[in-house]
């Protein structure tokens, strides 16, 4: 049953509570609850921190708290009964919390820490408040520092400023506005005083002196797992610098028993170390931790015979290591413990034990070892900052665990007075000793003693390492036969100071015998003093000691025995005369050595230091003892500082007149000494000392004596050194003169005030005279000015402890008017003066205001005297900025506060008595205007700092309570006929300041204060909202006088994102319009300035969706209800619709949106701006924000079609025009002007000069008429450079991609749109679909082409459906011309084209298996584009799509057709030497299209297609049939031309391929005289009559690729793969993707018809998309694939449209898996396995497994050759994506049939073709055809007798050279580029030849006719060209004119099957090959 709660009302989370119960609240730890109801251990209430939600939770989570309940039920309030301060503290904690983790996302670390150290401090002040158990006293003094950093937090991070009494917050409702100014300016300056306390980074007038931060390493040793030992260990861990080579700490010591745990169980989970005192510059050094192991046993550890179990030496084991480097940035950042293993190696040779860390730092791998096991020490490693107070109170938990502390071996960088140490460390170097007799060497063992001077061993002196209690003697570890041991183990001595003198140590040398009685035998000994006799220490450098020899009988009782003998060399020579007859005998060869360093703060190794420590022992010296304190190093000095300066001034009370001025000049050397940045950091010591240690009472009065000599002495001396050092010094010298005298006065009770004040003033007076003295000839005198004028600011705060702040000014003002007036003293001079007077200004002094009226007036003289002289400007203007800064603060803030406390006292009557007072409403009037105008400063103006809030508050409701008295006296004296403009227009401006001010924007504050604020004021911008608006209801008639003046204004209001205010303010705009319309009958003013301020408005970041949403739900309301609702309605709905775009606009440009992202939005609001509200002036700026973007996005073209809409705006008239955005006032025609030479110069750099010429000639023409003719030049100048650059550069054909953006996460503007992208230069499908993707992360890439349903396009998600389309051009025109360059051509086939295509295939009706083609239709895809590519966008939006189907038929039709336009390109670009030297691009275009006509390609469309059953079928496509025909005729007849120019060019080592394209040519042509077996007979062309073929090429030239075409087919489809050159490696059309080797086997025909359709793109290559010679395909003959494309470029479907299959990657195009083969594959494996092996393969084809050498010659040349496509040097096609595709098997070749008739234009006359062009060299070789083909390359497979192994080279009689053209000849360049090219001689004439040529030695195979040698056919000639010149042959002259028109050519395709001549061939060629 729950019941209301009585007690139990507040508490706190003691335990996060994750509300897994039903209704259960959500808690965290360290939350405050508010309890309601209890039940059986359950609490119900709310949080705090979200008021409004109930729920239940666990009573024991929750610590209950005392709490004052008022208004009990249900809105009961409760206030913790507690101090309140702690609850400020709680509350602060909690919102410093979340800021202090950003601190560290914004990386700023050092703030981080600081505010990290501050808060620990406050919850550990908190805690002591908590307590209770403090006095009166310590709680005023907690709460002090609890404040102070409350105040120090807030200011760092911004918050707002706490107004304090008496530490507690002040509530401004009890409190007046005056007191609360006050209490803000105390509060103000105790954060001051508390920043400079807590913020010890923060400089002080210049001089910054802090203390540095010390590190810590804090290192626990978690384990030892080295079981192996079986034996007690000790760890020694120490920090070792490698790059010094020597150890830096003292060593910590663990001991473990031989389990591996500690030997100590109490020092479990407490084996651990402080490594302190390291420096910043330690924390660079290249550190190690390292850990010695040694262990406690036998002498052998494996060998238990050496020695007696019962005797355990320390025994060297192992040693591992660290880098701190390493892991130092790792321990930075955790700020928590981190576990490191160091694995252990042991030492191979014991004699290296001492250097075994440096060689495992050094990886000296061969002289250590490891040993089997991988484990070793587990370490963990902290790293700690701050001295040791602080890390004691931070890290309680740390010393908990029996700390020990391991210092370093040196003093830490400052020794602050009262750190008292005295540490003597002792390293173990090494030993020489004698063998003694002995076969083998010593084990030696050194024992140490530290014995006293009446021989008293001293107890626990020796330690050998932090962790362990100290002992009294030492065991040195045994190193096994080793009579020159190197130990390297340093001990620790801390030996008590008053021992210290007469203490000696002495070492005694054993020899650890390993027999059975395992004995130490002594035989020697030596001794060390630790005092020389003049009282100084040991020196810390290596001592070589005498051994004395010894045995055990020896006795040590009587220590004076050897105590007198020398322990050394320095010691042998102090007392040479020793008796010879002494019971110890120093053993001459043997030496021991050990260093010493020692760390003491009373015992010095200084000479001359201790010397003036013991003073008194020498009062004779004292003179002498004080002038060489200057010779003791400055370490010495800082170490002893404390006793120096004690001693010093003892030694000035002993004797003040003789040894006054010595010590003065002492105090100044040590003064100045602390200035020396290396000991900078020892001034806080000296502060230390000043305050809490200095006693010299009487001290003052000799300083001010001595300081006083000086300064009057410094007129007369040359040398002025000492006097500059006593200047420098002065800082330090007046906090001493000021702390004695406050110890004097306190001594005797404030006695000599009078003569301490006048010696002052004399003091001062020497300080002016130094001052005013004349420094312009003396340059000492002049540095002795500047040295006092730079220390002279830093006495003020010593001088305003002992005198009053217009004392200290007057002081301040006589020296400073002593400088000299004048400026011309010295530059350097008049820079020292303005520092000074500059920090004199930015001193505490001049914050007092009446030291300000003392010293302004010499201070502003000396600057008014620069000024005036233009002298160091820069140093005046910064002291009148600090002095401004000072005065405004200063004053007007009283007098604002003493307003606003005089209005919030007013009330009903007040106002009522002041409004009636007014004797006329223009005082009235006044009145209101003055009051409104300080209203509105007081919130513009900096009246109160930024983090005064309660300030701002409180004077915002004063002022909203104001207006609100005030508004109804305006209402009432000010609207009817006394109307009056002015103040009404005042009072709004004031009210939407109010409303905007930004200490009233509760939105962007935390929750917690957000409530304070409403629970104290309410939303005072909701109140003045009302008022506003009431008051506008109010004006009436008189509202017009506001529009369109208030509409901005009003609108920032409305943009305020709170939701009350946008409801009130709204509706007013409809009023607007409304009056407006009643007024002019439209509302055009209102429209026009909403939608400007709009724009402005929403791109500084106002407004927001729900914003829009409001203010077209409000306004439509409204318009509703008016006649005028139509146009009210467009009106509202185009503002929502541009707050859509804007919103969009403004999201993009901030966010980190892509170049994309940002232009598409732009472009979307430009065209708004344009079609749909036509506001021009807005148009043209986002035009010029639009062309920026185009700009940073190297988007040349778009940029200048960008520039050219606001270009096209302007007329070529002098109307002149006003400044806009960049452009000056100028005429319209200089506007246009320029904006046309920028535009062109854009088109210049995105090459596109088409787009460029017709400015050109604009511009031209306005020249022209204008007579400007140095302008025309240029411009026609420039115009020729563009058609040069037309036809000289290389230009890149980009890609076309569709988008299409579908989901309703997608930004307005692409929501369910889709779009043509154009491509970057080189960028491929798989790139840009990656780049799409990065841009909208968010989005899902679509795996099918189809279109998407209603519930992708609703659904809140993002997708994007991309793939490759195709351009179709709209200048067709321009294609089908002849003679135009394709470097023309290209450009129109990709630029100025607004519609797009894309294929897909599929089966229509049932599937033929044998043959697909019959079946396979095409659905394409037309898209109509808004725009034109390019534009001013790189992507333009779909507008409408076509869809139609094309027949198999038609399919095959444009397959063929394009690919002849192709090849005829092809050929052209090598007829006209448009590609040199390379031809491997032709080459494998024949392979490709032969091949594929041979084994499949056009074959299986003669079996589709002109079966006798499809014809039957389909009657209707008789035609078409008839035109398939003829195109593969002309095929056949392009190819042989193709061949012909191959011939010609083709390289030695790749005729084998050659030939093997002649065989297979044969074998197309036969396929196809089988089919159409009419063709095989001459025809009446023969006679020269003609057939409806006609003459093929006759009427064209050969010269140009688009010569050879038919003209009724030249459709833009058509056209479009005509030589066109990718920008991209893989074209939308690309067979596959580049790089890929594929393989189609027998069975890898799929079912699908995109399998098919991806076959058909293999079949044939096309060089537009061929991109390396690796993409090689294969398609097997015994398949005998159908290809509808395998020729075509244009009319296939993209490949990566139809691999967006399912199985593709985020929509990335990919080959099926199953056509990916091994391309070993390709080459190796034959294709048919009825073929003949011996037939297949060669034997010179596999050698060993080898491609032949021809072969690889061909791959490597092919390789090889293939340019980047940015060569201007290669063709279009050159560029090409190389595809070769090789054919793995050959049909037998039959009777050769005829030639076929080639193609032209339509109803020419047929002439006979010649033959294919075969010469003796490429005919006769390897043209049988069961060695034509090889399976692995496509490349003839010749023996080796056919290639290069013959004895003798046949001669070369093929060179084709009976071309009868010139343009074949390389020689000759004064012909034109296109000459028209005939075939030169028919075909007998060529068989009559060959009887005269010379043949090689072997017979040709049957069914090749050998030829004459000849120049390949060209195309034929136009009809026009009726003469050619004649053709010169290389190895005889062939001379011919020809006729005046063409002729027909007598044709003989072959010679009869059986004829003698073809046997004859046939059996020679046998012969030779069997011979081979």
């Amino acid at each position: 049953m729950w019941t209301p709660t009585e007690e139990e009302k507040y508490g706190v989370v003691i335990c996060s509570f994750r509300g897994s119960v039903p209704q259960g609240l959500v808690l965290e730890i360290g939350e405050t609850v508010q309890i309601l109801e209890k039940c059986e251990g359950w609490y119900r209430g709310v949080s705090t921190k979200k008021p409004n939600v109930k729920g239940i939770f666990p009573a024991n989570y929750i610590h209950l708290k005392k709490a004052i309940v008022s208004n009990r039920g249900q809105y009961e309030t409760v206030v913790p009964l507690e101090d309140s301060i702690v609850t400020e503290v709680t509350a602060t904690l909690q919102e410093w919390a979340s800021l202090w983790k950003q601190l560290y996302v914004k990386h700023k670390v050092d703030l981080f820490y600081k505010l990290r150290h501050v808060m620990n401090e406050l919850i550990d002040l908190r805690r002591q408040l908590l307590s209770g158990h403090l006095t009166q006293d310590q709680v005023r003094e907690v709460k002090r520092h609890i404040t102070v950093r409350l105040d120090w937090g807030n200011e760092h991070l911004g918050l707002d400023l706490v107004p304090r009494k008496d530490f507690e917050v002040v509530d401004s409702d009890q409190i007046s506005v005056s007191d609360l100014y006050k209490m803000h300016l105390s509060s103000r300056q105790s954060v001051q005083q508390s920043t400079s306390q807590v913020d010890t980074m923060r400089p002080r007038h210049g001089e910054a002196c802090r203390m540095p931060v010390p590190h810590h390493f804090f290192l626990s040793l978690k384990s030892f797992t080295y079981n192996t030992i079986g034996e007690d260990t000790d760890v020694f861990f120490s920090l070792y610098d490698m790059r010094e080579g020597k150890q830096i700490s003292e060593r910590f010591l663990v001991r473990l028993n031989k389990n591996g745990g500690p030997r100590n169980p109490e020092k479990i989970e407490r084996m651990c170390a402080l490594f302190t005192d390291l420096s910043s510059k330690d924390m660079k050094r290249d550190l190690y931790i390292v850990a010695h192991v040694i262990r406690i046993g036998r002498m052998l550890l494996n060998d238990s015979k050496k020695g007696p179990a019962h005797l355990h030496y320390r025994r060297p084991y192992g040693c591992a290591v660290l880098s701190i480097l390493d892991v130092l940035q790792s321990l930075t950042e955790l700020k928590e413990e981190k576990d490191f293993v160091l694995k252990v190696y042991t030492c191979n040779n014991e004699s290296e034990w001492s250097q075994i860390h440096e060689n495992i730092i050094r990886k000296s791998s061969a002289k250590y070892s490891a040993p089997s096991a991988s484990h070793g020490l587990i370490i963990s490693l902290q790293l700690l900052r701050g001295d040791m107070e602080q890390i004691r109170r931070e890290n309680p938990m740390i010393f908990n665990r029996g700390l020990a502390i391991t210092r370093k071996l040196g003093f830490p960088d400052v020794i602050m007075p009262g750190d008292i140490r005295n540490d003597l460390y002792l390293t173990l170097e090494k030993g020489d000793f004698e063998r003694g007799g002995k076969s083998v060497q010593k084990n030696i063992e050194v024992t140490m003693y530290v014995l006293y001077a009446d021989g008293e061993i001293l107890k626990d002196c020796i330690s050998l390492g932090s962790g362990e209690p100290n002992r009294s003697s030492y065991h040195s570890f045994v190193l096994y036969h080793s009579n020159s041991p190197r130990w390297g183990e340093i001990i620790k001595l801390p030996i008590p100071i008053d021992r210290f003198r007469g203490s000696h140590l002495r070492f005694e040398f054993r020899h650890c015998s390993t027999k059975d009685k395992g004995e130490k035998k002594l035989f020697g000994f030596a001794f060390s003093p630790l005092m020389r006799d003049d009282g100084t220490t040991l020196s810390d450098d290596i001592h070589e000691l005498y051994v004395y020899k010894c045995d055990e009988n020896s006795t040590f009782n009587n220590h004076a025995l050897y105590l007198g003998l020398p322990c050394c060399k320095e010691d042998y020579n102090g007392c040479p005369n020793i008796p010879s007859s002494l019971i110890f005998q120093r053993s001459t060869k043997e030496s021991f050595f050990i260093s010493t360093q020692l760390s003491s703060t009373k015992l010095t190794q200084n000479v001359d230091l201790l010397a003036l420590l013991k003073w008194k022992a020498f009062p004779d010296r004292i003179m002498d003892i004080l002038g060489r304190l200057r010779h003791v190093s400055g370490e010495e000095i800082v170490k002893f500082l404390q006793d120096i300066l004690d001693t010093l001034f003892v030694i000035l009370d002993d004797n003040t007149e003789k040894y006054g001025l010595l010590v003065f000049q002492s105090l100044v050397f040590i003064i100045n000494l602390l200035r020396d940045i290396k000991y900078f950091h020892f001034r806080p010591v000296m502060d230390t000392y000043i305050q809490k240690h200095f006693a010299g009472a009487l001290a003052y009065k000799e300083l001010i004596r001595c300081l006083k000599w000086y300064m009057d002495c410094s007129a007369e001396l040359i040398r002025q050194d000492h006097i500059q050092e006593a200047m420098r010094a002065l800082e330090y010298l007046f906090k001493f003169i000021v702390q004695s005298r406050i110890l004097y006065s306190r001594a005797t009770c404030g006695m000599e005030e009078e003569q301490f004040r006048s010696s002052i003033q004399e003091l001062f007076q020497s300080i002016r005279f130094v001052l005013s003295l004349d420094s312009r000839n003396s340059e000492t005198l002049l540095f002795t000015q500047a040295a006092l004028l730079n220390s002279f600011p830093t006495i003020f705060d010593e001088l305003l402890q002992m005198f009053t702040v217009q004392e200290v000014a007057e002081f301040v003002r006589g020296t400073l008017g002593s400088m000299p007036s004048t400026v011309h003293i010295g530059q350097s001079m008049d820079v020292v003066k303005l520092q000074s007077i500059a920090r004199t200004v930015d001193s505490r002094l001049f914050s007092f205001s009446e030291s300000r009226r003392i010293l302004l007036p010499v201070v502003l003289h000396h600057i008014h005297l620069h000024l005036r002289q233009q002298k160091e400007l820069l140093i005046c203007s910064g002291i009148l900025g600090s002095i401004f800064s000072i005065v405004k603060t200063s004053s007007l803030g009283e007098y604002v506060s003493c307003l606003l406390s005089l209005l919030r006292q007013m009330c009903d009557t007040h106002y009522q008595h002041l409004l009636d007072n007014f004797q006329s409403k223009d005082e009235l009037k006044e009145f209101l205007l003055k009051i409104f105008c300080v209203f509105r400063n007081l919130m513009k103006m900096s009246v109160f700092p930024r983090d005064w809030m309660v300030m701002r508050l409180l004077t915002s409701n004063i002022i909203v309570t104001t207006v609100q008295y005030l508004s109804s006296a305006l209402h009432k004296n000010f609207t009817e006929t006394d109307f009056d403009f002015k103040v009404w227009n005042s009072y709004f401006s004031l009210a939407v300041l109010f409303i905007n001010q930004p200490s009233l924007q509760l939105e962007i504050i935390t929750s917690a204060k957000r409530k304070k604020i409403l629970d104290k004021y309410g939303d005072m911008r909701v109140m003045m909202a009302y008022e506003l608006f009431s008051m506008w209801q109010n004006l009436g008639e008189h509202k017009i006088h506001f529009i369109p003046g208030m509409i901005g204004p009003f609108l920032g209001v409305t943009l305020v994102p709170q939701p009350e205010v946008r409801n009130i303010m709204i509706p007013i705009f409809h009023d607007m319009m409304d009056w407006e319309q009643r007024k002019n009958g439209n509302f055009k003013q209102v429209e026009a300035e909403l939608i400007d301020k709009l724009d402005s408005m929403v791109s500084e970041g106002k407004g927001d969706e729900s914003y829009r949403e409001l203010f077209g739900l409000l306004l439509l309301e409204k318009v509703e209800q008016e006649t005028w609702r139509e146009t009210g309605i467009s009106f509202v709905t185009s503002v929502t619709r541009l707050m859509e775009r804007l919103l969009d606009y403004r999201d993009c440009m901030k966010g980190e949106e892509t170049e994309n992202k940002k232009i598409g939005c732009t472009v979307n609001l430009m065209n708004f701006y344009k079609s749909e509200i036509n506001k021009e002036e807005m148009y043209i700026r986002y035009i010029h924000k639009l062309c920026d973007m185009h700009l940073q996005a190297e988007n040349y073209t778009e940029a200048a079609f960008t520039l050219l809409l606001y270009c096209e705006l302007l007329q070529w008239e002098e109307r002149p025009l006003r400044e806009f955005l960049h452009y000056p006032s100028q005429t319209e025609w200089q506007r246009k002007e320029g904006l046309c030479r920028k535009i062109i110069h854009y088109f210049n750099k995105g090459k596109s000069w088409e787009f460029g010429i017709p400015l050109c000639r604009e511009l031209a023409c306005q020249y022209e008429s204008l007579y400007d003719y140095q302008s025309l030049s240029w411009i026609r100048k420039m115009e020729a450079s563009y058609y040069d650059n037309i036809m000289e550069q290389q230009r890149l054909e980009p890609e076309f991609f569709r988008v299409g953006f579908y989901g309703r996460k997608f930004p307005f503007f692409l929501r369910n749109k889709e779009y043509v992208c154009r491509g970057h230069d080189y960028e491929r499908l798989e790139a840009f679909q990656q780049r799409m993707l990065s841009e909208f992360p968010q989005a899902v890439a679509m795996q099918h082409p189809n279109h998407p349903d209603d519930a992708i396009l609703q659904c809140d998600a993002q997708y994007l459906q991309i793939y490759a389309v195709t351009p179709i051009p709209d200048y067709v025109d321009v294609l089908q011309m002849d003679r135009v360059p394709d470097r023309v051509k290209s450009f129109y086939r990709v630029n100025n084209v607004r519609k797009f295509r894309y294929d897909r295939p599929f089966h229509k009706g049932p599937k033929d298996k044998e043959n697909e083609f019959k079946s396979l239709w095409i659905e394409r895809t037309t898209l109509t584009l808004t725009h034109s590519l390019p534009g001013i966008s790189r992507w333009f939006e779909v507008e409408r799509r076509e869809l139609v189907e094309v027949s198999p038929l038609e399919n095959a039709i444009q397959v063929v057709e394009n690919k002849n336009q192709e090849l005829r390109a092809l050929i052209s670009q090598y007829q006209h030497k448009q590609v040199h030297g390379n031809i491997n691009l032709l080459s494998m275009c024949l392979n490709g299209v032969i091949d594929a006509a041979v084994n499949g390609g056009i074959a299986r469309y003669q079996e589709a297609f002109f079966d006798k059953d499809y014809i039957t079928k389909h009657p209707g496509d008789a035609e078409k049939i008839t035109q398939l025909k003829e195109l593969m005729q002309e095929q056949v007849h392009v190819l042989g031309v193709g061949l012909a120019v191959h011939e010609k060019f083709v390289h030695p080592e790749m005729r084998p391929l050659h030939k093997k394209l002649i065989d297979q040519f044969q074998m197309m042509r036969a396929s196809l005289y089988h089919e159409f077996p009419g063709l095989d007979k001459l025809s009446p062309a023969c006679s020269g009559t003609s057939t409806p073929r006609g003459n093929v090429l006759a009427s064209h030239s050969p010269m140009s690729p688009e010569n050879i075409k038919m003209t009724h087919r030249h459709s833009p489809m058509n056209l479009m793969g005509t030589g066109r050159h990718s920008s991209s490696s893989l074209s939308s059309h690309a067979s596959s993707e580049a790089g890929n080797v594929v393989m189609l086997g027998d069975s890898s025909m799929g079912e699908a018809p995109e399998d098919l359709y991806h076959h058909m793109q293999l079949a044939y290559p096309n060089p537009r998309y061929q991109g390396s010679v690796t993409n090689v395909s294969v398609l097997s003959s015994s398949q005998a694939s159908p290809s509808s494309s395998s020729l075509s470029s244009t009319h296939s479907a993209p490949s990566q449209m139809i691999t967006s299959a399912p199985s593709s990657a985020r929509g990335s195009p990919s080959l099926p898996d199953k056509y990916r083969h091994a391309r070993e594959m390709m080459l190796l494996l034959p294709t048919h396995r009825d073929r003949p092996s011996s037939a297949m393969y060669p034997a010179a084809i596999l050698e060993n497994g080898q491609l032949p050498n021809f072969q690889r010659a061909l791959f490597q040349q092919v390789v090889g050759s293939c340019k980047p496509c940015s060569d201007p040097n290669l063709s279009v096609a050159e560029k090409g994506h190389y595809s070769l595709h090789f054919d793995a098997f050959h049909h037998p070749l039959g009777d050769t049939p005829p030639a076929l008739p080639a193609r032209t234009l339509r109803k020419s006359p047929l002439h006979p073709i010649p033959a294919s062009p075969t010469s003796p060299q490429s005919g006769l070789d390897g043209s049988n055809s069961t060695l034509s083909g090889s399976a692995s390359s496509g490349v003839s497979s010749l023996s080796e007798s056919n290639f290069g192994h013959s004895s003798e080279a046949p001669p070369r009689t093929d060179t084709m050279d009976s071309m009868p053209s010139q343009a074949w000849n390389a020689d000759e360049d004064l012909e034109p580029p296109y000459l028209p090219v005939h075939y030169s001689l028919s075909e007998s004439a060529v068989l009559d030849s060959i009887k005269a040529q010379p043949c090689r030695s072997h017979s040709a195979p049957g069914c090749v006719i050998p030829q004459d040698p000849m120049d390949p056919p060209a195309l034929p000639p136009k009809p026009y060209h009726t003469r050619l010149p004649a053709l010169e042959h290389d190895e005889g002259v062939l001379l011919r004119e020809d006729a005046d028109r063409p002729r027909g050519l007598h044709r003989k395709a072959s010679l009869p099957p059986g004829s003698a001549k073809e046997e004859q061939a046939r059996m020679a060629w046998e012969h030779g090959r069997g011979e081979q």
